[in-house]
């Protein structure tokens, strides 16, 4: 998560330099590159239908990286990553019809409400929050196509889906950039981007659940908006409020709430951001 967030922290410095959609794109290209190389998706060979979903797959995971980054733009770390948040916990209320699981999507709603520019203590962006929240929703698509095309090949799926993203992102950040994405220093900003915000923390996330269960795991995962509020603080100075602490720490508590009360474990690409 830090790595994650960190990550995060670096893309923003960027924004002055090539925008959100120019950095958005750098992250998901290199990420791609650097997938590949791994996992050579071209040693298997794809029916039709097993490249639709993997296409479903990149097609949301290339919107939800950039949606967010456009989010960030406008909003501080913590807030956007607690609102995003909403994608997940979507997807976990649909799973279930237990009680407890709707008591802790009331806490999270009250959570969101605090953010929202539909209340009056909230000062955030609106567009900023409407692009956070189609992030969420392009979260919880990615959740759902990704369950499917996952089932055919991990490595290959996510290599795959990964170019697909880099494919839907490139347009919007060469329209936004131009040439200055092809920078010596910015494509090294870019490199590291990509390294902390996915090569790393998806590779400590693997070892993380070869010793947790997926439920613990994602009671840790669920620590993930206080976290980025914290290197907000700490690396870009982004001071919040005391009711955005305590609309971020609501969310922390439905997530967390909803994942250890669950009776089947959620989904592995439900806590794996991507």
């Amino acid at each position: 998560m830090v790595s994650l967030q960190y990550g995060a922290t670096v893309a923003k410095s960027l924004f002055p330099a090539v925008g959100a959609a120019g950095t958005s794109a750098l992250r998901v290209g290199f990420s791609a590159l650097m997938l590949i190389a791994v996992w050579r998706p071209w040693r298997r060979s794809l029916a039709r239908r097993e490249a639709g979903w993997i296409a479903l797959y990149g097609v949301t995971l290339g919107l939800m990286n950039l949606l967010f980054y456009l989010a960030i733009a406008r909003l501080p770390l913590g807030p956007a990553v607690a609102i995003e948040f909403a994608g997940p916990l979507a997807i976990a209320l649909l799973a279930s019809r237990r009680i407890t699981d709707f008591l802790w999507i009331g806490v999270a709603v009250l959570g969101l409400g605090l953010l929202l520019p539909v209340s009056p203590t909230s000062p955030l962006d609106p567009l900023g929050v409407a692009l956070a929240l189609g992030a969420a929703l392009a979260w919880a698509l990615y959740i759902l196509f990704g369950q499917r095309a996952g089932r055919i090949d991990g490595g290959q799926a996510v290599s795959l889906g990964m170019l697909m993203a880099a494919v839907v992102v490139a347009p919007f950040g060469f329209a936004e950039a131009g040439l200055d994405l092809l920078a010596p220093g910015i494509l090294v900003a870019g490199l590291t981007v990509a390294l902390m915000s996915s090569a790393l923390p998806y590779s400590l996330e693997m070892f993380a659940l070869r010793r947790l269960d997926r439920r613990r795991f994602g009671v840790l995962m669920s620590l993930e908006p206080a976290v980025a509020a914290c290197l907000g603080f700490t690396l870009l100075g982004e001071r919040l409020g005391a009711i955005q602490w305590l609309a971020i720490g609501l969310v922390i508590a439905a997530s967390a709430g909803i994942t250890a009360t669950s009776r089947r474990p959620l989904p592995e690409a439900a806590i794996i951001e991507g």
